[in-house]
Order: C-alpha cells, then sequence, then structure tokens
C-alpha cells in the first residue's frame, strides 16, 4: 500500500509542477492507486499500468443496468424474455460483461503462470530458509487456485471468475470512492483539518518514512474524520436485502422473501437518529458518543452476516493513503456541499469530480 501510493504523490506532483495553483481532479489518481493495491495485494499482479479500462467499462456496465431498472419500458421488455435480447442497450451490456470477464480471465492466467515459476524457484531454493523473495508471498487469488488444485470440485474455473470480479470491483472501487469522498470533506471543514495536522505532527515528528500500522493506529481523530465522511457520504447508499421472515414495522408487516431497500444514505442523515445530521461534526465518534448508539445506526460497511468482508483492508487503505498526501500538503476543495453534484451508479460518485488544491506544508 504504501510503495503505490508514494508513486502516487510522485505523481501529483509532477502534476503539480506544471501549475503549483491548480486544481487537480484526484479521482483518477486515487482509482489509480486503488487498483494497483488491489491487483498486487489480492490478485498478485503487479501493474504499472491502471485499471483505467475496466473503470471505465465497470461504470458503463453500471449506468446500464441503471438505465434498465429505472425505465418501465425496458423491465416489460425483459420480462417477455429473448426479445429484449435484440435491443442495443441489451447488445452492448452484454459486451461490456465479456470485456470485464475476459479481464479477470486474464488476471487468473498470469497469476497461474507466476505460480509455475515460483514452485520451480521455491523448489531450487527449498535449502535456503533465508530467501524472502516478494513474489512467493501468498494472496487471495492463491488460495482459491489452491483450494481447486486440491481436488475442491465445487471451485469451478467459472466461480473463480466471479471472486475476482467482486474482488477487482469491491477491492477499489468502493475504496476510492471512500478515499474521494473524506478528502471532499477534509478539503472542505478546514478548522478540522488543522486538527489533523496537529495529530500527524505529534505521531511523525520529522520522520519522512511511510506510515507503519502502529502509527496508523495513533491516528484517533483522522479515523474520527473518516468515520464522519462516511456518514455524510457513504460509498454504497443503499443495500438490499431479501427478508427470511415476516417482518413487523410499525402497522405494517412485510411478508417473509420481500426485497427490501436499506437507504444508508438516509439513515445516515435521519434527524431522529444524527442531530443536525448535515453537520460535519467528527467528535460524533468520540468513545462516550458511539457508547450508546443503535448499532445499526451507522453502517457504511451494512451489517450482520453479510457485512463487507474487506472493511479492515479498505480502512487501513484509506488512512495510508490520506496520511501521506496530508503529510505533505493542506489541501483545499473546489467543490462544496451545496454544489457538488453526485449520482448514484452503486456507489455514490461524484459527477465532475473532486478538485484539490495542493499547498505545501512548511
Amino acid at each position: 500500500m504504501s510503495e503505490r501510493t508514494e508513486m502516487m504523490i510522485k505523481h501529483i506532483e509532477e502534476k503539480l509542477a506544471e501549475n503549483p495553483q491548480q486544481a487537480i481532479n484526484i479521482v483518477p489518481y486515487i482509482t489509480k492507486v486503488a487498483g494497483d493495491i488491489i491487483l498486487e495485494t489480492a490478485m498478485g499482479i503487479t501493474s504499472y499500468e491502471t485499471l483505467s479500462e475496466y473503470s471505465k467499462a465497470l461504470n458503463r456496465y453500471l449506468n446500464l443496468y441503471f438505465a434498465r431498472v429505472n425505465n418501465w419500458i425496458y423491465l416489460m421488455i425483459d420480462a417477455l424474455g429473448p426479445i429484449y435480447d435484440l435491443l442495443p442497450i441489451a447488445r452492448e451490456t452484454k459486451a461490456v460483461i465479456t470485456y470485464m470477464h475476459n479481464f479477470a480471465n486474464e488476471i487468473i492466467q498470469k497469476r497461474k503462470l507466476m505460480r509455475n515459476m515460483q514452485d520451480d524457484k521455491i523448489e531450487n531454493l527449498q535449502n535456503d530458509y533465508n530467501a524472502s523473495d516478494k513474489s512467493r508471498r501468498k494472496v487471495f487469488l492463491d488460495l482459491l487456485l489452491e483450494l481447486r488444485d486440491n481436488g475442491n470440485t465445487s471451485l469451478s474455473d467459472k466461480k473463480v471468475r466471479a471472486q475476482v470480479d467482486t474482488f477487482l470491483f469491491a477491492g477499489h472501487d468502493t475504496t476510492k470512492t471512500s478515499i474521494c469522498w473524506a478528502l471532499f470533506c477534509i478539503g472542505n471543514y478546514l478548522k478540522y483539518q488543522e486538527k489533523i495536522h496537529e495529530e500527524l505532527e505529534e505521531v511523525f515528528k520529522d520522520s519522512q518514512k511511510p506510515a507503519t500500522v502502529q502509527e496508523i493506529s495513533q491516528l484517533k481523530y483522522l479515523d474520527r474524520v473518516i468515520k464522519e465522511s462516511r456518514r455524510l457520504y457513504p460509498t454504497i447508499p443503499y443495500i438490499v436485502r431479501k427478508l427470511s421472515d415476516d417482518t413487523k414495522i410499525g402497522d405494517y408487516t412485510i411478508p417473509n422473501n420481500t426485497r427490501v431497500h436499506i437507504l444508508i444514505l438516509l439513515l445516515h442523515r435521519n434527524p431522529a437518529i444524527w442531530p443536525d445530521p448535515l453537520k460535519f461534526d467528527p467528535d460524533r465518534f468520540l468513545p462516550e458518543n458511539i457508547k450508546s448508539m443503535h448499532p445499526y445506526a451507522y453502517i457504511p460497511f451494512s451489517a450482520g452476516p453479510r457485512n463487507c468482508i474487506g472493511q479492515k483492508f479498505a480502512t487501513l487503505e484509506e488512512k495510508i493513503i490520506l496520511t501521506a498526501i496530508l503529510r505533505k500538503w493542506r489541501i483545499k476543495c473546489v467543490e462544496t456541499p451545496e454544489t457538488i453534484i453526485v449520482k448514484n451508479t452503486i456507489t455514490l460518485v461524484p459527477v465532475h469530480g473532486i478538485h484539490i488544491k495542493f499547498i505545501p506544508k512548511k
């Protein structure tokens, strides 16, 4: 994470060298670093190329998906079966899905090749107990391939690819969106940003080394700022669940097997739960304030048995990237909560990006 973050910092510096006063759209930079991190840590693929084409395909798929579900004509035609497949929207959706599946298959094949090369290398180094080659580290994809190779007949090639699809999307799109919203909030609420800088100076002092996990764990105020940004701008604004029992809410009984939309964005801005809900206030998450909080009042990662399995990974990544940026610069966001335009494509995204001015720290 730190290595890829340092590369991102250099790219920002190169852009600022053209004009130090310019406001930079931070979204492409965060998208690239988040993509590089998930490729290397979960898939074992070191990529110096961006996931931009995959990200574009993913965004296009999500736009097509919402165009279908939000148009009653498409839904009616879809219900008729094969007729829908003849429509341009259906053909384009199929083409985009095929591209994403091919991208995932290519990653799997690359990792298989690397595993074969590593097996030969490990055999040659089996008596060298001090060998610490980075390429020998096991990643998530290795575990899947090992399970399948060891006779797990239920883990087909298609299921392995499905897991890769999930991690590619959830491992970079959601994380980069959360980081971008945190930068948006930090760049808008400058008095809270100053408190972050004070905490960073207290923890890191004059050190120029990348943050360690121990140092990251000391950043209590930054942690509260991130939580408050997730409250106001949850990466996933709603989730869908199917009821396993008849459920009574007030005077209404919702029958078993009903699909229920849980609107996280509205829950997090409900004045009955969060006083003055549009106010940005990291102190909402002080220990004494969260002690009496209902466990489902704040669910940026969902909750229960289907909550986000990568939330600790995502939180660590977010803190490392934000820390690296804020140790080097003070930031000011061009967009404000009143002017920012957002849309929901499963993730809550800023339509025109998030533009940041970077002021070097003295």
